[in-house]
């Protein structure tokens, strides 16, 4: 018998527990480290369904990963096209590595079966960030919020940028998802972060891409 599929609120609770278990690597260890393997297979999900990242055989400091290397490490599907260009792993590799967790998420697809390309083929009918409810699992048979998952899927999508400056840091990764799983009291989702603000209202518009230099 097949197991139920995950329900919509659970799979953004998830996204956030390993979010914030990379947010902790990433700038609350000493030193800093950086995973470099974040993949679906390596979150675990504990009797109260509450996620934890696993597999720490490759992870490393930050300052030794900086190091070029052409040993290229991480799974198919899941690595980030700088590193394979540069042999430099950063946090915003692993922030690559996150988006496409996202969009497995959200999608119910998997990651080393052409994901990414059905994605880019998604984000050509995306306006305004308003049509990723295309990626929607079908398993969750239209009972998700298409304000949310609009907003993730704008999220993961910056979390995916060719250009890994351009990513969200998975601090402020955390501080979005936390607030998309708040109760909406007003028009629109407002997120300030260290640099900008952008704000998802309900009618789906994303303004600005929550970047960090």
């Amino acid at each position: 018998e097949k197991p139920e599929p995950l329900t919509w609120n659970l799979r953004v609770q998830i996204a956030l527990d390993v979010a914030r278990g990379l947010e902790y690597l990433h700038y609350g260890a000493v030193p800093p480290v950086v995973h470099r393997d974040i993949k679906s297979s390596n979150i675990l999900l504990d009797h109260f369904m509450k996620a934890r990242v696993a597999d720490f055989g490759i992870s490393r400091q930050e300052k030794s990963a900086l190091h070029s290397s052409s040993d290229i490490k991480g799974t198919f599907g899941y690595v980030d096209p700088e590193y394979i260009s540069t042999s430099i792993f950063t946090k915003k590799s692993d922030v690559y590595s996150f988006g496409v967790l996202l969009f497995e998420l959200m999608s119910g697809k998997n990651a080393q079966k052409n994901l990414m390309e059905y994605v880019e083929f998604v984000a050509l009918g995306v306006e305004d960030n308003e049509g990723w409810e295309e990626i929607a699992d079908p398993r969750l048979e239209g009972k998700f919020d298409v304000q949310q998952l609009n907003f993730m899927g704008g999220l993961a999508y910056n979390c995916v940028n060719p250009v890994s400056r351009k990513r969200p840091s998975m601090r402020k990764i955390v501080f979005a998802l936390s607030e998309i799983r708040k109760p909406r009291n007003s028009e629109t989702y407002r997120i300030i972060t260290e640099e900008t603000t952008f704000e998802l209202d309900l009618q789906g518009t994303f303004d600005s891409s929550l970047t960090e230099r």
